[in-house]
């Protein structure tokens, strides 16, 4: 028999993601297909992006290091995107998605995966993002629809997944207008004489050209090459300068 007491404190479910209300057909699951749609389109986003701030990350990491400035300069010879490095290093994409993926397979009665050298086991973000990252994603993208259905704190990883590409998004859009910065005076001798031009950088080119000699160095291997002979020259400078007095 109807019941209106009943219907009246009925409270028909909503998607714990969005709040909405669910159709019929979503009637038991726990969030709604739009934002099963939406969290599938940024997981299959997430790679390219991961792959262009991680390239852009290997120069930033393989220059920087601290240290004095080099040749006058008071900027270090490479632009430093922290916010790229937070990312791509242990700690960033792969963990935060290791960790996604490693909720929905307890949640789901699949058996977690552990990364082992026989000696030690280790989170496989921590010896290889590159290949983690899209090892995660395609998990997740696979799972998606079973933890959309049937996990019930499935909404705080889609949450976890917007503010991911949010993040990775907002920062590859910085890296496309990344403008110029200073990298140290050029070490190059003509006849005997330094150079010192100004040289410059942007993160998103490993190429740095003396606009004045048209020395270049074009690699990471180059960079590090470029540090030292910056720091050769200052101490010959210094060394004079020490004789002189």
């Amino acid at each position: 028999m109807h019941n209106p007491a009943i219907a009246d404190e009925y409270e028909w479910p909503t998607c714990t993601a969005c709040d909405k209300q669910l159709w019929d057909d979503e009637y038991e699951r726990q969030i709604c297909r739009p934002c099963e749609d939406k969290t599938r389109d940024r997981l299959t986003e997430l790679p390219a992006l991961f792959v262009q701030l991680n390239s852009t990350a290997a120069m930033v990491r393989g220059a920087s290091g601290g240290g004095a400035p080099t040749s006058g300069s008071k900027t270090p010879p490479i632009p430093p995107r922290l916010d790229v490095l937070n990312l791509v290093a242990a700690g960033g994409v792969a963990a935060r998605l290791q960790a996604i993926e490693d909720s929905w397979r307890v949640a789901l009665g699949r058996r977690i995966e552990h990364r082992t050298d026989r000696v030690r086991l280790f989170g496989s973000w921590r010896t290889h993002p590159a290949t983690a990252v899209p090892e995660h994603i395609t998990f997740l993208k696979i799972n998606l629809q079973r933890a959309a259905d049937s996990y019930e704190s499935v909404a705080q990883d889609v949450e976890e997944i917007r503010r991911l590409h949010a993040e990775c998004k907002a920062a590859a859009a910085n890296e496309r207008r990344p403008g110029r910065v200073q990298t140290g005076l050029c070490p190059v001798r003509i006849e005997g004489q330094l150079c010192r031009a100004q040289l410059t950088a942007v993160a998103t080119s490993h190429r740095i050209r003396c606009g004045t000699c048209g020395t270049e160095w074009a690699d990471l291997g180059a960079w590090r090459t470029l540090r030292q002979q910056q720091d050769d020259v200052l101490i010959e400078l210094a060394t004079k300068t020490g004789a002189a007095a």
